[in-house]
């Protein structure tokens, strides 16, 4: 599964099953590097996902990684403060944002 699919498997999950992200209005921005690059927005509002490619609005938090890291973070076998700590993850913006981002996704079953 390339990036974009990928980010499009997160959206069509989130948007399957919307409770974990009620109440949450935020802009996450995704910069990946490695075997595949490009950044990637996913707006959560509303209770709806919707992947943006590019950087179309200001994000609230932006994650730079690798795409390998960025795999295994989405299946959770890469922490997230553990990443950062190492440097295979860099956040830019509100720290708290990123780690809520773990939480929701742990919510969810991504075959990425």
């Amino acid at each position: 599964m390339n990036l974009f699919e990928t980010l499009r498997e997160i959206e069509n999950e989130v948007n399957q099953n919307p409770n974990p992200i009620l109440g949450i209005n935020t802009v996450y921005q995704f910069d990946i590097s490695g075997d595949e690059e490009g950044t990637y927005q996913l707006h959560f509002k509303e209770g709806q996902a919707k992947v943006v490619k590019g950087s179309e609005s200001p994000a609230d938090c932006t994650l730079s990684m690798s795409f390998d890291s960025f795999r295994k973070f989405l299946a959770g076998k890469l922490n997230g403060t553990m990443a950062f700590m190492t440097g295979k993850l860099k956040i830019k913006g509100d720290m708290t944002k990123a780690i809520k981002l773990e939480t929701i996704l742990q919510q969810y079953k991504l075959d990425v």
